[in-house]
């Protein structure tokens, strides 16, 4: 299963590819350049296949606990002042994610949707102390009774050029749905409650929709 927003990617990659083969297959005489050439064509084409593929996740709902939005690795866990929308010291916990991983954005809490904001920036690698306040980024917050309010910020890194958020205010979010895309390596920051029990360590691997990232 494919992610809508790979759908037209896909498909010019494939067409880039059927060409290739057909057009190296005429012109090309030299054997082994030709396998070389089309094993390459044949690569880029799983790789891309690969980066947008959707997979099915359980999620086990649950508005007392923070999932992981998005698969990666954790790299950072530390008390920040988060100075866009809480304006208070906030825990954050961020998840990094490489061009191998599912770059689906889920939501990590379900509730109502309070915060939606785009800000145009940089493209500073995604694990850059100053990415999460200058890079290309999204901000949303949502908030329900048990948990109270989260924020997670969508942050592009140095080969992501687009962020798709499809998070808007006085949206129902539902924990564990599809809340966006973020194309070709990239970040997502969590900004927790202080007194929330985190249940990630640094460097540990997190599937989106399915780890538990906090519990109140």
């Amino acid at each position: 299963m494919f992610h809508k927003e790979g759908h037209k990617i896909i498909l010019i990659t494939f067409l880039i590819v059927i060409a290739g083969t057909l057009l190296t297959d005429y012109f090309v005489s030299i054997a082994w350049l030709r396998m070389l050439i089309m094993l390459t064509l044949l690569v880029f084409l799983v790789l891309i296949l690969q980066f947008f593929r959707n997979p099915k996740r359980r999620t086990i709902l649950n508005e007392e606990q923070v999932i992981s939005p998005v698969d990666g690795k954790v790299v950072v866990i530390e008390e920040v002042f988060e100075k866009e929308y809480f304006k208070e010291k906030r825990l954050q916990v961020s998840v990094f994610m490489s061009p191998i991983n599912v770059h689906v954005t889920r939501y990590p809490i379900g509730g109502n949707v309070l915060f939606s904001k785009y800000h145009p920036g940089k493209y500073l690698v995604a694990w850059h102390p100053k990415a999460s306040e200058e890079n290309e980024r999204t901000t949303i917050v949502v908030e329900n009774q048990s948990y109270g309010k989260v924020l997670y910020r969508q942050i592009a890194g140095a080969l992501a050029k687009r962020i798709v958020n499809y998070a808007k205010v006085d949206d129902k979010a539902i924990q564990g749905a599809d809340a966006g895309f973020i194309k070709f390596g990239s970040r997502v920051d969590l900004f927790l409650p202080l007194d929330t029990n985190i249940k990630v360590e640094l460097n540990q691997k997190v599937r989106g929709g399915e780890t538990v990232i906090a519990q109140k």
